[in-house]
């Protein structure tokens, strides 16, 4: 009697876990807006990219009184990306007292833009 109560905990416990499973994978499929996980790991490194070209920014400023463009961080050596990350470009807007890098989608997909400032916080249209 022990075996098969054993062994009928054992099939629910799977059963448990393939259900989890399975719904974890449409909650990430989900997330990428129906693209699936190639998505979803595309805008991680896009946002990584994003903190990386920001910190790199507040680093410039410190350092030389003034925020920098994107080629004057690489010159720095303060960031050793690409200005690119496909399907997303990078652009870096500076004025006196404020950036922000924007990442713009080259092709169809949403969001169609994702960006940062010096407030550190990423935001995306829609």
């Amino acid at each position: 009697m022990g075996r098969i109560l054993g062994f009928c905990g054992l099939l629910i416990a799977a059963g448990l876990i393939f259900y989890l499973t399975t719904k974890q994978a449409q909650t990430v499929s989900e997330a990428g807006g129906g693209a699936g996980i190639k998505a979803v790991e595309d805008m991680t490194g896009v946002k990584g990219d994003l903190l990386s070209i920001a910190n790199a920014e507040r680093q410039y400023q410190a350092e030389e009184g003034h925020y920098g463009s994107f080629d004057d961080m690489v010159t720095a050596h303060l960031i050793a990306i690409k200005n690119e990350r496909p399907p997303f470009s990078y652009d870096v807007q500076t004025t006196e007292n404020s950036f922000r890098v924007t990442a713009t989608r080259s092709g169809p997909g949403s969001p169609s833009q994702v960006w940062i400032d010096e407030t550190m916080q990423i935001q995306s249209s829609n």
